[in-house]
C-alpha cells in the first residue's frame, strides 16, 4: 500500500507538463488554420472591367490634316470597331466659327493658336492641347519652269496665298514682310478659302507660286515642287486640338485626342511630315 501511493505521488508532476503541451499544439493548429485562411482571402484577385467605346463622332480639322487625319481616322477605328469617325476639313477660321456656332461636332483641330483661342473664349472648345507642328514652304510647278528660288521672286511670277484671317494666308503674309516682298507692287492674283486652294492653282498652271504648308507640298509633289523657305524669315505654325462642348461622345472625344497625342497618332503625322511639338 505504501509503495502504490508513492508510485502515484511521484507521477502527478509530470501532468500540468502534458496538459500545457496538449494546449500548445491546440493553438498552433488553430493559428495555423487562421493563417491559411488569411492568406488565401489576401491572394484572391480582383476583376476589374473596361468600357468599350460606341457611337459615331464628328471632327471639324484644318484643311492642311486630310490626309493624315484621314489616316488617324481608320487607325482609330481599328482600335475601336464600336466607333465611326466622321471628319469636315476646311480652313481653321471658317471651323472656328463653326464650332462657335454649335455646329453638331465633338473635335476641333485647328492650324493655329488664333483660331482655337476663338472657340475657347467663347466656351464651345474646351481643354485645348498642341499636338504638332508644321512649317511653310512655296510651292511650285512640275519643272519649276519659272525658275522661282525663293519669295523674293514673287515680285516677278504670278503668285496666290490664302485669304487674310486663313492661318496659312496670315503665315504668308508674315513671311512675306520678313523677307521685305513688295507686295503692293504685286498683289497676289487670288485669296484662295483654304490650303487646298492654293495647291490646285498651282498644280493645274493659273499662277506659278504660292504659299502652303510644307505637308501640302510635299503631298502634291507628282505635279509640283518644294522651295524652302529659310528659317530666319520662315513660320512654324501650332496645332492644337480641342473637345466641342456641344459634342454629344465626350468618351469619345477625349479616346480620339488621347489617340492623336499617343505615339499611334504622332507617327501617323510624322509620316505625312508634320514635326513634333518642340
Amino acid at each position: 500500500m505504501t509503495r502504490r501511493s508513492s508510485r502515484s505521488i511521484a507521477l502527478r508532476p509530470w501532468l500540468p507538463i502534458l496538459v500545457a503541451l496538449t494546449l500548445l499544439a491546440a493553438a498552433c493548429g488553430k493559428d495555423d488554420q487562421s493563417n491559411a485562411s488569411a492568406t488565401t482571402t489576401t491572394a484572391a484577385p480582383a476583376t476589374t472591367t473596361t468600357a468599350k467605346l460606341a457611337g459615331d463622332m464628328t471632327v471639324l480639322a484644318a484643311a492642311s490634316l486630310t490626309d493624315s487625319f484621314t489616316e488617324m481616322g481608320k487607325a482609330f477605328e481599328a482600335a475601336n470597331p464600336g466607333v465611326h469617325v466622321k471628319f469636315s476639313f476646311d480652313s481653321s477660321s471658317t471651323l472656328a466659327n463653326q464650332a462657335k456656332a454649335g455646329a453638331p461636332a465633338d473635335v476641333f483641330a485647328s492650324a493655329d493658336d488664333a483660331n482655337m483661342k476663338k472657340t475657347t473664349d467663347t466656351g464651345a472648345a474646351q481643354d485645348a492641347r498642341p499636338f504638332t507642328r508644321n512649317r511653310l514652304a512655296v510651292i511650285v510647278g512640275k519643272g519649276n519652269p519659272k525658275g522661282v528660288r525663293s519669295v523674293k521672286d514673287f515680285e516677278r511670277v504670278a503668285w496666290v496665298r490664302c485669304a487674310d484671317g486663313v492661318p496659312c494666308g496670315d503665315y504668308a503674309k508674315q513671311i512675306l514682310a520678313n523677307a521685305k516682298v513688295d507686295t503692293g507692287a504685286h498683289p497676289p492674283k487670288s485669296l484662295e478659302a483654304n490650303v487646298k486652294g492654293v495647291v490646285t492653282k498651282v498644280t493645274t498652271g493659273a499662277v506659278d507660286a504660292g504659299i502652303v504648308y510644307l505637308t501640302d507640298s510635299k503631298a502634291a509633289s507628282s505635279n509640283s515642287e518644294t522651295i524652302d523657305i529659310p528659317d530666319d524669315i520662315n513660320v512654324f505654325a501650332n496645332y492644337p486640338i480641342a473637345r466641342l462642348k456641344q459634342g454629344g461622345h465626350a468618351d469619345i472625344a477625349n479616346a480620339f485626342i488621347a489617340f492623336v497625342i499617343a505615339a499611334q497618332g504622332q507617327n501617323i503625322l510624322a509620316k505625312y511630315g508634320f514635326l513634333p511639338l518642340a
